[in-house]
Parts: C-alpha cells; sequence; structure tokens
C-alpha cells in the first residue's frame, strides 16, 4: 500500500515515544506526504468520536501509533472507523498489539509505502442499546483526575435512526472488549446475559467482559479467559467474580449477540470500551454486542506468529518436570495434501 497521508497517535508522557514519532515526521516530510497527530489530549478541549478524529485529520490511509497496547488501541478505533490501516510502534511494557520497535521505524515505513507490507484484518464490535449513554453529571472530573481529557458517550450511528424495538444503533467499536461493572463496590452489578437471543443466566457480579478474540489476551484472559486466536471470528463472554456455580466462559458464534440487561435490584452498571468509560447502565438498561461491519487492519512486515508472540511476551515458562521441547518439525518437502489447509512455519533454510 503506498502511504498517501499519515496519522500518529503519540503516548507524550514517554521521550521514546515523542522521539520515534519525530523520526515518523521527518520521513513524512522526505517524502512530501501530509502528517498529523491525532487524538491529541488537550486539557481544554473535549475528545472527539473517532471518525470526527479521522475527518479532522484528512483521513489518514496509515495510523502509527507510539507507545504501548493502550496508546495502540486509542489509533486502531480512528484507523477502524475511517477505513485506514494501522501500524504500532512498542514503547511500552507488553506490547502484545504492536507491530515493530522505535529503532525500525523509517525502514518500517518504506516498507509499507513501497508495497511490501501485508494487512491483517481483525473481528470488532459494535453496540446496539435501549438508549444512547451517558455519564453522569460530575463523573468525568473524577475520570480525568491524573489523566487526559475522556472518551465522549457514542452518539447514534450514522443512517441508524433510533428505533425502541431493536435499540439505538451506537457509533462506536471496540477492538479489544466492552465491559460491564459495578459501578459501586458496595452494589453488585445484577445482570441477565442472553446468547443469541436466549437467556443463558442472571449474573451477580463484579464484571461481564464481551470480548473479540484480539482481546482475548486481555481483561478477559486475567479474569480466567481462554485465549482465542485472532485468526477467529467469535465473541468471548467472561464472567468476573460472580456469584453463582457456572463461572466459566462462553465463546459464542460470530452471528450470535450477547446481550446485557441490567436487572430491578442490580446497582449502576459501568460500560467501558476497550478500557474508557463510555456510560452507565441504570436497571432496565440493555446493551447488545455484536460484529461490526468495519475490521481493524493491522500493517504486518512479516508473517503474524501469534503463539510465538504469546510465549514471548507472556514470557511462559515451561513446566520443571517436562523435558525441553524441540523446535516444530518442518520437512523440506511439498505439503501432503491434506496437511495444504493448514497454517504451517516456512521450511527450514538449506
Amino acid at each position: 500500500m503506498a502511504v498517501t497521508r499519515l496519522g500518529l497517535v503519540i503516548h507524550r508522557a514517554r521521550p521514546a515515544a515523542v522521539a520515534a514519532a519525530r523520526a515518523a515526521s521527518a520521513w513524512a516530510a522526505a517524502h512530501a506526504l501530509p502528517c498529523t497527530e491525532i487524538d491529541v489530549w488537550r486539557g481544554d478541549h473535549p475528545r472527539r468520536s473517532a471518525q470526527e478524529e479521522a475527518d479532522a485529520a484528512g483521513h489518514p490511509d496509515l495510523i502509527v501509533t507510539f507507545g504501548g497496547d493502550g496508546t495502540f488501541l486509542r489509533g486502531a478505533r480512528i484507523a477502524a472507523k475511517d477505513g485506514g490501516s494501522a501500524l504500532g510502534v512498542n514503547v511500552g511494557r507488553v506490547g502484545f498489539l504492536t507491530e515493530i520497535t522505535p529503532d525500525q521505524v523509517e525502514t518500517a515505513l518504506d516498507t509499507v509505502h513501497a508495497g511490501g507490507a501485508t494487512v491483517e484484518e481483525r473481528m470488532l464490535l459494535t453496540l446496539r442499546a435501549s438508549r444512547l449513554l451517558e455519564l453522569p453529571v460530575g463523573m468525568e472530573a473524577l475520570l480525568r483526575y491524573g489523566r487526559g481529557p475522556v472518551l465522549p458517550p457514542p452518539k447514534v450511528r450514522p443512517g441508524s435512526p433510533e428505533e425502541v424495538g431493536w435499540g439505538v444503533a451506537l457509533d462506536v467499536v471496540a477492538v479489544n472488549d466492552v465491559v460491564f461493572e459495578k459501578l459501586a463496590r458496595d452494589r453488585q452489578a445484577s445482570l441477565g446475559v442472553y446468547v443469541a437471543g436466549q437467556l443463558l443466566a442472571s449474573y451477580s457480579a463484579d464484571a461481564i467482559i464481551v470480548a473479540t478474540p484480539t482481546g482475548s489476551t486481555a481483561y478477559s484472559f486475567a479474569a480466567g479467559g481462554p485465549v482465542v486466536s485472532p485468526s477467529m471470528d467469535a465473541l468471548v463472554f467472561t464472567p468476573v467474580a460472580p456469584h453463582i456455580a457456572f463461572d466459566r466462559t462462553v465463546v459464542a458464534a460470530v452471528d450470535e449477540a450477547v446481550a446485557v440487561r441490567v436487572l430491578p435490584h442490580s446497582g449502576r452498571v459501568a460500560v467501558s470500551i476497550d478500557g474508557q468509560l463510555r456510560g452507565v447502565l441504570e436497571p432496565g438498561d440493555w446493551v447488545a454486542a455484536y460484529r461490526a461491519p468495519d475490521r481493524l487492519r493491522l500493517v504486518r512486515l512479516e508473517p503474524m506468529e501469534f503463539y510465538r508472540r504469546l510465549r514471548e511476551r507472556f514470557r511462559l515458562a515451561d513446566s520443571p518436570a517436562a523435558d525441553p521441547a524441540p523446535p516444530f518439525y518442518r520437512p523440506r518437502t511439498p505439503v501432503p495434501a491434506d496437511l495444504a489447509h493448514l497454517r504451517l512455519p516456512p521450511p527450514p533454510e538449506a
């Protein structure tokens, strides 16, 4: 893909991120390409929706993020809503979603601009709700303590009028997850969970997580959920500290929505999207999460080895009772017909 306009999302509290972004700006100037910093946190200006950010930046076809996974999610929400691609520069601790290190910025941009990179698509979630999400008065001030401005509650999706029966289509996407959690520590979230239009169970819990396969290695994983290959399309539902014997994750099919209704005696329930609080629900409210029509376009400079990354980034330790495992054996001979549909590592070099 030839780059025509570059957008930068920068974690400005990290000097290494600022320096790497400066290198990207210099690269853009050398190639006579427009380059704009987006999603800038200014204390006196409210943050904008993903589409508003993309519009103001002139619709960059490549958004490069400089920080960790949180910074990457900031850029990914904008790229996904506007059809652009996202490339993450890891200046964080884990960097599970990021692709390159700061010293690789110029080389990576050269590769992308010359058409040498590939684009990997990931599933996203979107929402319908019984009403528009809102934040209670005064809550934004609490959320901004020591941090930048919060994202606004999502608006109605363009072209989708408010409908009582099917709910309000919210103009928002989630890369990782949508989380429904109790707002006050002394009031449990009492939630009815429906999968594919059928009641699964009523939960009294700290939280309910609906994650994408990409987000299965985030909060859902920390809450005991499974690791799901990002090559799949599925919805991963995980309860957090539920007062119920059935406390397991449910992996739903891609055409099955997961809906959450706040029950009559529940406390208030906060709705977070990719870690950002976007609204508060009252008893009687409901929200349904399902696959979005948009997809996240991740720029890859080489084939994604998800399980190698899982082992390295999570520092998986081998059992001390097990013998050391050898690398995967891959013969140099042609792949048999019954294995041709599988993802296999490249043959060893001669």
